[in-house]
């Protein structure tokens, strides 16, 4: 199991450097960075000194070897439109993305895992249907037209809860049933397929022939075994979510990251948006080699080896 989580642990430091890469190179993308910040209609001088001041005359190599460094040591920067740390700046929002992260996985496992139980507990019947039938529509809506559909419905014709904001647990609640539907779907099939498998296993049959309790059998045993994979998925359905955050939390002008991304976006700041995407692909790497940690751990090849 070493072996394997170092392998792991190896290719997770490969993909971290190589985002590192493409996002440094965000910063020369959109042409000459000095002009950027001065403007196009700037004097030459102006472009000239910022050049010199954030030292964009030196090679490329060596500008992405200085960054990667001090990146490392958690400086990622100063924002061209705050003229403030970017660090700073993301950990004022990221607390309101985690938080609705948090919920958004929460409410994504208390609806997909009982639909995926009762769908594998009663295949081909119209539980089933009903399961995969939301399953498929979880995918099928994009995550900003099904905000939408839950603004006009709840918070303008019914006045149920505020359409935007972040002021309150209230303001949480309609991104976080965008934000969990959109997980729902994969967690549901792994569950239904999980579970399916599991309750045709041996020990099962033993279980329930011995006399065991239907739901004993169904909770204790089964379910036990069939979660595994699914706890994995949701680690790694959680990076996907901090990504995601940017369409949801612009509907519901959610003060987070997400939102920071997009109003860095509109005002061309790029070192904001250049550490954004940093620190959702590293959240997004570190729980997929969660996932991969608790795979190993719980399967028993890997452990014998």
């Amino acid at each position: 199991m070493l072996l394997y989580i170092l392998k792991r642990l190896g290719l997770a430091v490969l993909v971290a450097l190589t985002v590192s890469a493409l996002s440094f190179s965000l910063l020369f993308m959109a042409g000459d960075p000095a002009i950027s910040i001065a403007g196009e209609n700037a004097a030459a001088e102006d472009i000239a000194a910022i050049t010199e001041r954030y030292g964009f005359d030196r090679p490329v190599l060596v500008q992405y070897a200085d960054w990667l460094v001090s990146a490392a040591r958690g400086d990622l920067g100063r924002s061209w439109y705050f003229d403030l740390p970017t660090t700073e700046i993301i950990g004022d929002r990221l607390g309101v993305t985690m938080t609705l992260g948090l919920l958004a996985i929460c409410f994504a496992l208390l609806l997909a895992i009982p639909m995926g139980v009762a769908a594998a507990v009663k295949p081909n019947s119209l539980i089933d249907r009903a399961a995969l039938f939301i399953s498929v529509v979880g995918q099928a809506i994009p995550s900003f037209w099904f905000g939408l559909i839950l603004i006009v419905v709840f918070s303008i014709k019914l006045g149920l809860v505020p359409a935007s904001g972040s002021s309150s647990w209230k303001h949480f609640i309609l991104p976080t049933v965008v934000l969990g539907y959109y997980a729902t779907p994969a967690i549901m099939r792994l569950t239904r397929a999980g579970m399916l498998e599991v309750l045709s296993a041996d020990y099962i049959r033993t279980a329930r022939a011995k006399g065991l309790a239907p739901r004993k059998v169904l909770f204790k045993h089964a379910l036990r075994n069939a979660i595994i994979p699914v706890i994995s998925l949701a680690a790694v359905q959680m990076g996907f979510m901090l990504g995601g955050s940017i369409v949801v939390e612009s509907i519901f002008a959610l003060h987070g990251a997400g939102y920071l991304a997009w109003e860095s976006i509109s005002r061309n700041d790029l070192p904001v948006m250049q550490a954004l995407i940093l620190v959702f692909s590293m959240f997004y790497i570190l729980f997929t080699f969660l996932a991969d940690v608790l795979n190993a751990w719980m399967d028993p090849r890997l452990r014998v080896g």
